[in-house]
């Protein structure tokens, strides 16, 4: 059993720009134990690598979210991201995820099928009108997810150059003091109750229309809560799916023999976005510590009461005593329970929608431009939780 604190390694270990898994990652599922790491703001944590030790603490009942706000917790940033569904525990975060998860199932979602694809063929031809070299970034992998969340929630979709700065910032690791950060947040908040105070005065068939209904008719959360539901929708509901778009485009074209397998054969694609979602290291490093509310045994460490833990979901993903010839794209892997939205209570709302807009995506693109490539140098998000291109130049 593994309980000594020996010194932390500073961390993330990922460069910023590319989707390279570094090495350190490798390392430390080889170690004997969980590592300790120290993150530039906030106490250190344990870190784990191994799918095993990964799925343990996501889904466990005994690592808490909430604990975290009471805490020094492990963040890149000197500003504390405090409140919301993600900082609760059940029974709260159950109370406010169900409210939200009817608009989320399997079969609400699929009715969405039609219009995400008519949306991809609409970017496709703004692709095609703009001419070669196109950004895929800007003209394609960011206004699906935007125009979806935009209607799914009842925001104007030319809002987006505004909830765009605000939302960038919200995910930044950058130098932004705490008083920059905490006034983006209270922007961004301002700008949500103003669509929520219109939203009241004329209801519509929309999400943020039924969260209104919850408040205001059934008490069933309260108004800070409200806004920050809609806050959070808007910025998850866009930002990942934007960034996994080119991310899975540009794994892809680095394992070209499988782009052309996609091209040739369609039927791939669901099974693609599943290993995609494996195999792409999303996160510039592990946020949004568990902290343990007794000692927990965590393959051979001892996590004691109140020590918080890290979940590499990049590097679990990656192991192989999980997954058979982890590092390489393998488009119809059976059996692929990866941990790329997450496991347990915070398994990620949003994953039916996240997967129909990738499909989609996916399908317009092997379908329409399968010459597809690189046509310039791409340009990397920096100093953000999520890694992917800002901008991503590409002919066809």
């Amino acid at each position: 059993m593994t309980t000594t604190h020996t010194e932390p390694l500073a961390y993330p270990f990922n460069e910023e720009e590319g989707l390279a898994l570094n090495e350190a990652y490798s390392a430390a599922r080889e170690a004997e134990g969980m590592i300790r790491v120290r993150m530039p703001h906030g106490e250190p944590a344990w870190l784990a690598t191994r799918y095993a030790d990964a799925r343990l603490v996501l889904g466990d009942r005994r690592f808490s979210r909430a604990m975290s706000v009471e805490k020094d917790e492990p963040r890149m940033t000197e500003y504390r991201r405090t409140g919301g569904i993600l900082t609760m525990d059940p029974p709260d975060h159950t109370r406010l995820r169900t409210l939200v998860a009817k608009a989320f199932t399997m079969r609400r979602v699929e009715l969405l099928r039609p219009r995400v694809a008519e949306l991809a063929r609409e970017f496709i031809g703004d692709l095609k009108r703009h001419g070669q070299p196109a950004d895929l970034v800007d003209l394609y992998a960011l206004p699906i997810p935007v125009a979806v969340i935009c209607e799914l929630l009842g925001v104007p979709v030319e809002d987006r150059p505004k909830f765009r700065v605000w939302s960038d910032a919200s995910l930044s690791t950058s130098g932004l003091t705490a008083e920059e950060a905490e006034r983006n947040r209270e922007e961004l908040r301002e700008y949500m109750a103003g669509l929520i105070a219109a939203h009241r005065a004329e209801p519509r068939d929309d999400l943020m229309t039924a969260l209104i209904e919850a408040r205001d008719v059934r008490d069933r959360l309260t108004e800070l809560e409200l806004v920050d539901l809609c806050v959070g929708i808007l910025v998850a509901g866009h930002e990942t799916t934007a960034s996994q778009i080119p991310n899975f485009v540009y794994a892809l074209l680095d394992q070209h023999e499988q782009w052309e397998r996609l091209c040739a054969d369609p039927s791939l694609i669901p099974s693609a976005v599943e290993e995609l979602l494996r195999f792409v290291p999303l996160g510039a490093g592990a946020g949004f510590a568990r902290y343990a509310t007794e000692d927990v045994q965590v393959g051979d460490v001892l996590v004691s009461e109140g020590e918080p833990v890290l979940v590499a979901v990049g590097a679990a993903n990656r192991d192989r005593l999980q997954f058979a010839g982890p590092d390489k794209i393998a488009l119809d892997r059976e059996d692929n329970h990866h941990l790329g939205f997450g496991h347990g209570v915070h398994h990620c709302l949003g994953a039916p929608l996240a997967r129909l807009e990738l499909q989609e995506a996916l399908k317009a693109l092997t379908s329409e431009m399968p010459g597809l490539h690189l046509a310039g140098d791409i340009v990397w998000k920096t100093q953000m939780l999520v890694r992917g291109p800002r901008s991503m130049p590409i002919g066809w």
